[in-house]
């Protein structure tokens, strides 16, 4: 593991003590407290993904298992993944509380296909996964590779253009700041609290990689999906810019903003089934 992952993991396994507090992830808790409950990043996503039953899924970079224990609440037989030990332990302690099966490895992203067997009929991304990912192509590759012939792949994350988007300023006006191309190198940032719950971090260097959306759409091509639909999104699950006002679960522009800049986008693809 290179200095980049080590400083990541540390960042984020500190991070699951805060998530699962009582002021982290609220669906951490109403998973066990409300039957059937799911995440509002799950509601979304099921509206355009369709219907789980019966169907197995693998969720990349799963965390503490919210989003996942949500998908096995609609009915599908899911396998997490995530490369924090602490997150993966969360997850498979609210599996275990909310007393419905679910498979959790501890394993990195591009080391996944050594530890995890078989393929899915879904493979699924949510929000803030790929900008940990140095190598995008690689990234697919994986992705691709657990999706069998016939299955389907779905993302949904933080648009190239909105983590451009200098999140320093003082005023509403949107500036970009970092970068929206790749160059290999990664951008550094010091973050002594984490996005959720007031737990103070002590390992707070972190590594991120932007990624073009036309290089995320090609890479997934390249690797052997075919693109049904990508969608650009105007909102974000959480506050980007201090100008951004609340709406329901997520946050949008101003009005006057709100058609300037995208802040999600999603990729529908599948694997074509082998011929002869």
């Amino acid at each position: 593991m290179d200095e980049y992952r080590r400083a990541n993991l540390a960042n984020w396994n500190e991070r699951v003590a805060g998530h699962t507090a009582t002021d982290g992830y609220e669906s951490y808790r109403r998973l066990v407290e409300v039957p059937g409950h799911l995440t509002d990043t799950v509601v979304f996503d099921a509206e355009r993904i369709g219907d789980v039953r019966g169907q197995s899924l693998l969720h990349s970079q799963c965390h503490i298992g919210t989003d996942t224990m949500s998908w096995a609440n609609l009915g599908a037989k899911v396998t997490g993944l995530d490369f924090s030990p602490q997150a993966i332990a969360a997850a498979r302690e609210l599996a275990t509380r909310m007393g419905v099966e679910a498979t959790f490895v501890e394993t990195d992203v591009f080391d996944a296909p050594n530890e995890i067997p078989g393929t899915f009929d879904l493979v699924y991304t949510s929000v803030g996964a790929i900008c940990w990912m140095d190598d995008i192509s690689r990234w697919a590759q994986v992705m691709a590779g657990f999706v069998r012939p016939g299955g389907r792949f779905y993302i949904r994350d933080s648009h190239p253009v909105a983590m451009a988007l200098d999140d320093q300023r003082s005023d509403d006006a949107l500036v970009l700041r970092y970068r929206y191309f790749a160059t290999g190198e990664p951008q550094s940032f010091d973050e002594a609290e984490s996005y959720l719950g007031s737990a103070t971090l002590a390992n707070t260097r972190i590594y991120d990689w932007p990624h073009s959306l036309g290089s995320v759409v090609t890479a997934l091509i390249k690797a052997g999906l075919v693109i049904d639909r990508l969608d650009e999104h105007q909102h974000l699950d959480w506050q980007l810019l201090g100008s951004m006002e609340r709406d329901g679960e997520r946050y949008v522009l101003p009005p006057t903003q709100r058609d300037v800049a995208p802040l999600q986008f999603s990729i529908h693809a599948h694997k074509p089934q082998e011929t002869d």
